[in-house]
Order: structure tokens, then sequence, then C-alpha cells
């Protein structure tokens, strides 16, 4: 009599989503070259053995970790740009979009802003320099705009204030926890107050 083959099991979507997560907390703390398969199965409460029943490797999930997090930060970008609103909302709405992808997903930030720019170089990884010099052409066209309609001081130097806007919101990630005292939204606002209308009353 043949042997009777055991079913295949396919891994469930929510299994999936929680190893990822695991190890997005465990890149995002040791580095991706430090990170083993083993450290985040430990993590993981799992053997080694089995975490490779459901990713191949720890590349394929960091490039599951980081596609994931860009995919919905460029659907809600990509919804901003798209609304036809004027400069300062257009940068309103796409702070406030980056304080809610960071709330969504603090560790694969955090991994980003750590490893995007070495990954870059490895053809799996090329949609992050893609993805970076889009990124950088909406927010410069966006500061232009404002500049071009008086919106923004004539003087800003668009690079500069580019880059200051992108790295205030971004490192948050390092300090951020969700569920916390304020929400994303609320943290946006706060930022927002500082960057566009500053921190000292008028005298």
């Amino acid at each position: 009599m043949p042997t009777k083959k055991k079913p295949q099991v396919t891994p469930s979507p929510e299994r999936r989503r929680e190893l990822l997560a695991t190890a997005a907390e465990v890149f995002a703390a040791q580095g991706y070259n430090a990170t083993t398969v083993r450290k985040i199965a430990d993590a993981a409460g799992m053997l080694a053995g089995s975490l490779y029943y459901h990713f191949d490797s720890k590349e394929s999930m960091l490039d599951e970790i980081l596609s994931t997090f860009l995919t919905e930060l460029w659907e809600g970008y990509d919804t901003v740009l798209a609304a036809g609103l004027a400069p300062r909302q257009t940068i309103e709405a796409l702070v406030t979009e980056s304080f809610r992808e960071i709330d969504r997903h603090r560790a694969a930030v955090a991994i980003y802003q750590k490893e995007a720019r070495h990954l870059a170089d490895q053809p799996r990884f090329q949609y992050l320099a893609d993805s970076q010099q889009k990124f950088e052409k909406a927010w410069l066209g966006t500061l232009e705009r404002g500049v071009a309609d008086h919106s923004f001081r004539a003087d800003l130097d668009i690079r500069l204030t580019y880059r200051f806007v992108r790295d205030t919101v971004w490192v948050a990630a390092s300090w951020y926890r969700p569920g916390g005292l304020h929400s994303p939204e609320e943290i946006a606002r706060q930022y927002l107050s500082m960057v566009l209308d500053g921190i000292a009353l008028d005298t």
C-alpha cells in the first residue's frame, strides 16, 4: 500500500506578519549584518530550522519588511501629491503621513535609516535608491512651488530645508513608541508648528 503524503500546510499570513515584526525589531536593534537567522528564531521562540519553513533567508525577510513599508508610504504620499493641495498644506500632509508610517512601521523606518545606503548597491534592493530619488523629488518640488508662489521665504536654501525637515521627521523613529502619550497626528502638528512657524514669539 502506498504511503499517504502529509498534506502541505501553508503558513498563515498572520504568522508571517508576526515573524516579520519580530525580525524587524531584531534588525533594528542589532543591525542587519550582526543579525543571524538563529537570533530571529530565538526572539520568535522557535528553532532556526523552523524559520526556514516561512522564509528562505534573512535577506528575504529584510526585503519584505522594507518593501512593505515603502509600498504603504508611497500609497499615502501619492494620495497627498495627487490632491492638488497648496505647498504649505502639501508639506503638512506629507509630514503627517510620515509620522503615521513611523507609527505603523517604526522598526522598518529605523532599519531603513541605518541600512538603506549600502543595501541600495545590491540589485535586489535597487528599489531603495529609486524610492529615495522619488522622495527627494516630491519634497524639493513642493518646497520650490512654495517659494515660487510666496508661501515660503524667497531666501530659503531648498536642499538644506529639505534635509532638515527630512531628518527632523524620520529621526523620530529612534524614540517613538506606538501607544504613547501623543498620537502620530499630534506629534506631526507639534513638529509642523516648530518647522513652519518657529519657536520664538514675535517681539
